[in-house]
């Protein structure tokens, strides 16, 4: 088959076109880099009325992208690395650390203390709202799983709680 000189001289010149824009721009960034992995913020409110008055936490978890936000913590929680890494065991472990107890579950009939808590903010990229109260052997189990970000409830449940 015979080619023509002119068929060579355009596509020679369209694959010097095709390549002269990325040669150009090759040391600039992408005009749409990713965004910077953000950090979990949380509220944390939590008491037990006139027992043990409400008490707003912010907990702040550093992540690295991975999801992992590996005990970095920071904000007013006075035990901000400690709550995070506790986070990041559940997450660790496949577990929703904000889910609510199932419908269909059967608890216990045991009172576990007045106090509540309320969570809200953003925590791996989703929205939390999360309620939490002592009310039955399921969500006093809840409770517990989430110390230390939630204080650990005083033995009489109106004493000093402990965080």
């Amino acid at each position: 088959m015979k080619v023509s000189r002119f068929a060579v001289a355009v596509a020679a010149s369209l694959a010097a076109v095709a390549g002269a824009p990325v040669a150009a721009h090759a040391d600039e960034p992408p005009a749409h880099a990713l965004p910077e992995p953000q950090p979990d913020v949380l509220t944390i409110t939590s008491g037990a009325g006139a027992a043990a008055p409400y008490e707003t936490y912010e907990l702040t978890c550093e992540g690295d992208g991975s999801g992992s936000s590996s005990g970095s913590g920071g904000g007013s929680h006075p035990q901000a690395e400690e709550a995070c890494a506790r986070l990041d065991a559940i997450a660790q472990e496949g577990r929703d650390p904000f889910a609510p107890v199932p419908a269909d579950a059967l608890c216990t009939m045991q009172y576990g203390g007045p106090e509540t808590a309320r969570i809200t903010g953003t925590w791996r990229g989703q929205q939390v709202s999360a309620s939490f109260d002592r009310s039955n052997g399921c969500e006093i189990g809840r409770w517990n799983q989430l110390v230390p970000v939630l204080p650990q409830s005083s033995p009489d449940s109106g004493g000093p709680r402990v965080w």
